[in-house]
């Protein structure tokens, strides 16, 4: 076995969900869980097919975003994950949604960061063991960062 560090390509800092489910019926349900979760919604989706023709299956309503997780998906690479970048959405709006759809196992991350996968591969395939995203704590939140923290999710509505 051997162990990878695959970086996300996301050029211009967009939020994605990086994520594994168990069955090719995974591309529609999370298409529809998306656009059901917010109207208007622009994203790309990538899921990358574990058996049968082990095809990186695709949808999504903005091709720039769709082109980016087929790429991602693609050097990932691992059975069963799937990528989507979304374009006028945040997580928080999408993501009880995407963990609402029957076939999704779990959910690595949510973030604009910069992200590296862990992943391992053997003769059968690839696998994420997990994902680093952004980088180490740099200090500890004083009470000034405390205001901050609460006055920039007031500014931005997220708290009353």
């Amino acid at each position: 076995m051997e162990l990878k560090l695959i970086p996300i390509d996301n050029p211009n800092g967009v939020n994605f969900i990086l994520g594994q489910s168990h069955f090719i019926k995974t591309v529609e349900d999370v298409h529809e869980a998306l656009v059901g979760a917010v109207p208007g919604i622009q994203f790309g989706l990538a899921f990358c097919e574990a058996s049968g023709d082990c095809l990186i299956r695709h949808s999504g309503t903005k091709p720039e975003l769709e082109q980016l997780a087929i790429c991602n998906a693609q050097a990932i690479g691992a059975g069963h994950s799937f990528i989507v970048f979304l374009g006028n959405a945040f997580p928080i709006n999408v993501l009880q949604a995407i963990q609402c759809v029957p076939e999704v196992c779990r959910i690595f991350c949510a973030t604009s960061n910069a992200v590296e996968v862990v992943v391992a591969e053997s003769d059968q395939g690839r696998g994420i063991l997990g994902v680093i995203d952004g980088v180490s704590p740099k200090g500890i939140e004083d009470d000034k960062g405390i205001a901050w923290r609460k006055g920039f999710l007031r500014k931005i509505g997220y708290k009353g």
